[in-house]
């Protein structure tokens, strides 16, 4: 297939855009923003194009010519206010999964986060979360937004991100459990999440959390 990356010099969008490079089944597009990561994506041989996630449908069309997945992976940052992240991560998802549809494409991944689709956790004045309830809300109804767009979407939403070796390993579930441990995983093993989630159907209509564990990514990733 062929894969457009938004996102896609982001942390996890590079390890994606690299490990789908490699890939016998897939060819990947680097969907950037600023004119030196195009030049840095093809001076890799990688090919890529513009996406604007505060511009129009129409130049998002334009940039899905020929692609046949869309991976999002693309956030605001955690620099940045209320407003980037509810134009970004929600408004700029919900628009590419409009140009997506547009352009005639059927499969769809997003990155989502732990616990987006649980109002209760970052709701309701809930003042110990950090990053703020709004992060939450436009995760959330981005993920609404592409379930019910009839696209072939999975949703992986993985628990506290690090920057670290991937170990291969994960758990994948519809609700991860604490139990004492800590949730977290490395962004390279959701970059093989993504992969992996791209090379089998059975994740097609599936959201799922994702966190450091014990089985092997491909094979969990069957198993769901």
């Amino acid at each position: 297939m062929n894969v457009l990356v938004i996102g896609a010099n982001g942390q996890i969008g590079q390890i994606v855009v690299d490990k789908l490079k490699n890939h016998d089944a897939h060819d990947v597009v680097a969907g950037v923003r600023k004119e030196d990561q195009k030049k840095a994506f093809e001076n890799k041989d990688i090919k890529s194009t513009f996406i604007d996630l505060e511009g129009s449908i129409e130049d998002m069309e334009k940039a899905m010519e020929n692609v046949e997945a869309v991976v999002f992976s693309a956030g605001s940052g955690g620099d940045t206010g209320a407003d980037k992240t509810m134009m970004i991560d929600f408004d700029g998802a919900v628009k590419s999964i409009e140009a997506a549809k547009n352009a005639g494409i059927k499969r769809y991944i997003i990155v989502s986060a732990v616990n987006a689709d649980n109002r209760e956790y970052w709701s309701y004045n809930n003042e110990e979360i950090s990053i703020g309830g709004y992060y939450f809300a436009a995760k959330h109804y981005a993920d609404v937004w592409l379930k019910n767009s009839g696209l072939d979407y999975t949703i992986i939403r993985p628990t506290l991100l690090l920057n670290e070796q991937g170990t291969g390993k994960a758990e994948l579930a519809e609700n991860v459990k604490q139990e004492g441990k800590k949730l977290e995983i490395a962004r390279e093993d959701v970059a093989n999440i993504i992969v992996a989630s791209l090379d089998h159907d059975n994740t097609i209509g599936k959201s799922f959390d994702a966190t450091g564990g014990e089985d092997d990514i491909d094979e969990a990733v069957k198993k769901l």
